[in-house]
C-alpha cells in the first residue's frame, strides 16, 4: 500500500501505512500557520481491502467540533466523489472504507483543482461576454484573476463576487463556476436582464497559493485573508490589496463574500448588521435578499447561522464589513457546509460541489430581485 500527497491541493502526513485495519495518519498544518483541517491523498494498492484511516490528531484541529456528524468525500476518479463512512471518537476522526479499485482518493470536500479554476477562467472568457484581467500577484507570484461582466459603464451597478479566501473551502469556487455558467448563459433571461444594468466583477479564487498548497485558511505567508481588509499589506496580503484597490476604483453596490463552514450543517448567510453604517435601508435591502434566496433555493435557510453582531460591534479587518463600511452598500458572507445540509440531507453525496453549483445559479434570482433598490 501506498500513500502519497505530492500534487496540486494534496496534504496529509503518514504516521504508519503498514496494516489495512490501522492506518495512521496526522492531518497537515497549513504551510505557514496553525489552522490545520484540510486533508486530500491517494491510496494505490488497497483494492479490496478494509481499510481503516485514523486521523489521530483530529482533536487538535481548527475545528474538532467540524468532525461531529462529518463524512468524508472519495473518488477513483477526481471527478465523481461520494461520501464514506466517517466517525469520530476519543479525539480521533476514522474513515472506514472498502476501495474497489487499486488507486482511490480521499479528501476534506470534494477538491477544486487550480488546473479547474484555468479552464474556468478560460470558459469564462470563451463566452464573449467576459473579460479577464489580473490585478496583480499572489506572494508565490500566481496571477490574480478578475472576470469583469458587463457593459463597465458608469450607470451601470457594480456587483462584486469573490470566492475561497479560505482556499480549502473549495465549495466557494464551485459556486462561482456555477453561477458563471448561468451569467453567461445568453439563453437565460434572468441573466440578460441582469447585464442590461449591471457590471459584474467577480474572483473565483481568491487564494491560489493557499489552494494550491493544500491549507485550509491562509495564503503562502500565513495571513488569514478575510482578516486582512482594514489594512492589507504587499508582502503578506497582497491578493486582499489587489481586490480592494480595484474595488475603490469601481465602486460597489453589492458584495458577495463566499465560503463554507466547517460546523454549522446548514447554507446561511452572514450580514454585517454590526458596522457603524448600518442603517434602514440597508435592512429592508437584506431581508428582501434573504427572502428572495429563499424562494430561490431549498438549500438556503435563515434559523441556523452566526450570531447578529451588535450595533457598531463588527470586526471590521473582515471583508463584509469593510466593503459595507467603505462603500455604504449590502454585502453578504454566503456559508455552505462541509458536512451535509441538514434540512435536505443526501445520503450519497451529502452537500457537494454539485449543489454547490446549484445554488450559485440560484443566487442570481435574490441578486435580480433586489436590483431596482441596491441604490437608496
Amino acid at each position: 500500500m501506498k500513500i502519497s500527497s505530492n500534487f496540486d491541493a494534496g496534504s496529509i502526513e503518514i504516521v504508519s501505512a503498514d496494516n489495512y485495519e490501522d492506518i495512521q495518519l496526522r492531518i497537515r498544518r497549513d504551510n505557514a500557520a496553525e489552522f490545520a483541517q484540510w486533508f486530500y491523498f491517494r491510496v494505490q494498492g488497497a483494492a479490496y481491502q478494509h481499510c481503516t484511516f485514523n486521523f489521530l490528531n483530529a482533536s487538535e484541529s481548527a475545528y474538532p467540533d467540524g468532525w461531529i456528524d462529518y463524512q468524508a468525500v472519495a473518488s477513483y476518479d477526481r471527478i465523481n466523489w461520494f461520501r464514506v463512512p466517517t466517525h469520530y471518537e476519543n479525539g480521533v476522526m476514522t474513515i472506514d472504507h472498502v476501495p474497489l479499485s487499486g488507486s482511490i482518493y480521499y479528501a476534506y470536500f470534494e477538491p477544486y483543482s487550480y488546473d479547474q479554476h484555468l479552464n474556468l477562467i478560460g470558459q469564462a472568457q470563451g463566452s464573449g461576454l467576459c473579460q479577464v484581467s489580473d490585478l496583480g500577484f499572489t506572494v508565490q507570484q500566481r496571477d490574480i484573476n478578475l472576470l469583469t461582466i458587463g457593459h463597465e459603464v458608469e450607470s451601470d451597478l457594480k456587483i462584486w463576487i469573490i470566492a475561497r479566501q479560505h482556499p480549502g473551502e473549495t465549495m466557494a469556487e464551485w459556486f462561482i463556476e456555477g453561477l458563471l455558467n448561468r451569467l453567461l448563459d445568453p439563453q437565460d433571461p434572468t441573466s440578460r436582464a441582469l447585464l442590461d444594468r449591471a457590471t459584474f466583477y467577480v474572483v473565483p479564487n481568491m487564494n491560489p497559493d493557499g489552494s494550491v498548497l493544500g491549507n485550509l485558511r491562509t495564503n503562502a505567508a500565513g495571513a488569514n485573508l478575510n482578516r486582512e481588509w482594514a489594512a492589507p499589506s504587499a508582502e503578506t496580503s497582497p491578493e486582499v490589496l489587489a481586490v480592494r484597490n480595484k474595488m475603490q476604483e469601481t465602486g460597489v453596490d453589492l458584495f458577495l463574500d463566499i465560503h463554507g463552514d466547517e460546523n454549522i450543517p446548514y447554507v446561511f448567510l452572514a450580514g454585517t448588521e454590526g458596522v457603524p453604517s448600518w442603517n434602514e435601508h440597508l435592512e429592508t435591502l437584506a431581508d428582501q435578499f434573504r427572502h428572495h434566496l429563499l424562494l430561490a433555493s431549498p438549500d438556503y435557510q435563515t434559523e441556523h447561522g452566526y450570531p447578529r453582531n451588535a450595533p457598531g460591534k463588527a470586526n471590521m479587518t473582515i471583508a463584509t464589513n469593510w466593503v459595507c463600511e467603505n462603500f455604504g452598500c449590502l454585502a453578504f458572507t454566503l456559508e455552505m457546509p462541509f458536512k451535509d445540509n441538514a434540512n435536505l440531507p443526501d445520503d450519497d453525496f451529502g452537500w457537494s460541489g454539485q449543489r454547490s453549483l446549484r445554488l450559485g445559479e440560484a443566487a442570481l434570482s435574490p441578486i435580480y430581485a433586489i436590483a431596482q433598490n441596491l441604490r437608496a
